[in-house]
């Protein structure tokens, strides 16, 4: 892949920028922030970071998406962050003029881009960009599952005191308090997750993975993460660029899959040159299925108030 545009040149696309850059995905990533001279000097810095970490892939920042003209692919991660006592869903009016604006400006730019979007509250704003840029739904996507089954699988991994490696789990729904782990679905390499930790502890993984993000806004006092999610929109983006066909949680858009229709939603999903090449529908237990689409529910609501 020749180029990758990152926007927003804050900690989550910053760090995204550098990742692809050491990862070797494209030959040049293109920073994009309107904050004059900071995506330029975020570039500058990581450029030169390329003879230590021993990447080629060249970093460029822009306060403009020319630089960014016929980009293969777009990471999107602009946007207002969480504050203490914000929701991700708090953040709908204030992002989506700002992803409006970024989607029409991709579809400008690069109508043939594959879009992952990064943005919060994440199922909405990839139902503002794949509506704005026009996109099928193949190629505009959401980094949630992702994130979420890592810290899911970072909790388990402590509490199973095993590697984080061995942790096969899946956190499926959207992006927000009614997120849905599949505990029938987590295993350490092979062996049923509750055969290694006890309900009660479980129960209480999963409520924390349900708060994760806020967790860490409220430890941070300003700002949300972003080693994590950046890392998760990376492994999607080698995905996509490798062609690799891998089954990730990701939020995609449905039409009727699970019973639902007209919403993005994390569900699990076939990535490769294409996009979301595939919604694989696996079989949930009765308590799964409710849960997920209660969440889905979640997610429409706040669509609903979404004008465009």
């Amino acid at each position: 892949m020749k180029k990758i545009g990152v926007v927003g040149g804050g900690h989550v696309g910053a760090t995204t920028a550098q990742r692809v850059a050491e990862k070797e995905l494209c030959e040049e990533v293109v920073l994009i922030d309107i904050l004059e001279g900071v995506p330029m000097g975020k570039a500058l810095d990581q450029w030169q970071s390329a003879p230590v970490e021993l990447y080629d892939t060249r970093i460029i920042g822009a306060n403009d998406y020319g630089p960014a003209e016929g980009a293969e692919m777009f990471i999107v991660t602009a946007g207002k962050p969480r504050t203490p006592g914000m929701s991700r869903d708090d953040l709908v009016s204030a992002n989506v003029g700002i992803v409006k604006s970024v989607s029409e400006q991709i579809k400008k730019v690069a109508p043939d881009a594959i879009v992952i979007v990064v943005s919060n509250p994440l199922d909405v704003m990839c139902y503002v960009a794949k509506e704005v840029t026009g996109f099928p739904k193949e190629r505009v996507v959401g980094m949630a599952g992702i994130l979420d089954t890592a810290r899911f699988r970072a909790f388990l991994a402590d509490a199973a005191d095993c590697s984080v490696e061995d942790i096969q789990a899946m956190v499926l729904g959207g992006h927000g308090d009614s997120m849905v782990p599949l505990i029938s679905y987590t295993t350490v390499s092979g062996i049923p997750i509750t055969q290694l930790v006890g309900g009660e502890e479980l129960e209480a993984i999963v409520k924390r993975t349900r708060g994760g993000g806020g967790e860490i806004v409220k430890l941070l006092g300003t700002g949300s993460a972003y080693y994590a999610p950046s890392a998760g929109a990376v492994q999607m983006a080698d995905a996509i660029i490798k062609n690799k066909k891998r089954i990730l949680p990701c939020s995609a858009w449905l039409e009727g899959e699970y019973g639902m229709s007209g919403l993005y939603v994390g569900v699990p999903c076939k990535l490769g040159e294409n996009g979301v090449e595939k919604v694989i529908e696996v079989e949930l237990s009765a308590d799964e299925k409710a849960a997920l689409e209660k969440s889905g529910a979640a997610v429409k609501e706040v669509m609903d108030i979404v004008k465009l």
